[in-house]
């Protein structure tokens, strides 16, 4: 397995300025970065903590989550180099990604999305 030696640690300044151009909806606090998905209730939550927990697993980095019924804070830092690394932000990015991924505007049409209405609706877009 390759481990990335010397792993950049990135100061408060720097996070803060990273977040703001490359993940808008995450924030610092205390040692981590954080994203607070809002959902509309426990089927949801659950379809997030599973998108987010086989991302981790795919890329071998595991973000501490806090779970309720309509919502799940994601919470990531690099424990091994004691801060927040490159590896975070990627990760960060790669969930953001998922996790609003909007099928109609991605499938010119073809798939048709979840559908307007309340009783289908599971993410709350920021």
């Amino acid at each position: 397995m390759n481990k990335v030696k010397n792993e950049r640690v990135y100061g408060e300044e720097e996070i803060a300025e990273r977040l703001r151009q490359e993940l808008p909806h995450w924030y610092y606090e205390e040692g981590w970065i954080k994203r607070k998905f809002r959902t509309s209730g426990w089927k949801a939550t659950l379809m997030v903590v599973n998108t987010v927990g086989h991302l981790a697993e795919a890329a071998w980095h595991h973000p501490d989550l806090t779970v309720s019924y309509a919502f799940v804070i994601v919470k990531l830092t690099t424990h091994s180099a004691k801060g927040i690394t490159d590896k975070d932000f990627i990760l960060a990015r790669k969930i953001e990604a998922v996790v609003h991924w909007d099928a109609r505007s991605e499938s010119e049409g073809l798939l048709e999305g979840t559908p307007d209405d309340p009783r289908f609706k599971y993410i709350k877009y920021d």
